[in-house]
């Protein structure tokens, strides 16, 4: 989540910067829950792919990042 830093706004275009900062809210939690996605994708096509034994040596690293992707998309 991005920090609002402390600048005084006037009164006017307060409830354009409350917008502003709403939809910059809404963006990054968008990009993480995009990050899971790929990330459950990814696992999914590495453990598909771990199925054979040629495939395994593409499938392995593939679900290893999409682990990795998907706990960076949680926390």
């Amino acid at each position: 989540m991005s920090v609002m830093h402390k600048h005084h706004v006037p009164g006017l275009l307060w409830p354009f910067a409350m917008l502003w900062h709403l939809l910059a809210v809404i963006i990054g939690l968008t990009g993480r829950f995009i990050a899971m996605i790929l990330g459950l994708v990814f696992i999914l096509v590495g453990v598909i792919l771990s199925l054979t034994v040629i495939g395994a040596i593409v499938g392995i690293p593939m679900a290893i990042i999409g682990l990795l992707l998907f706990l960076k998309g949680l926390f």
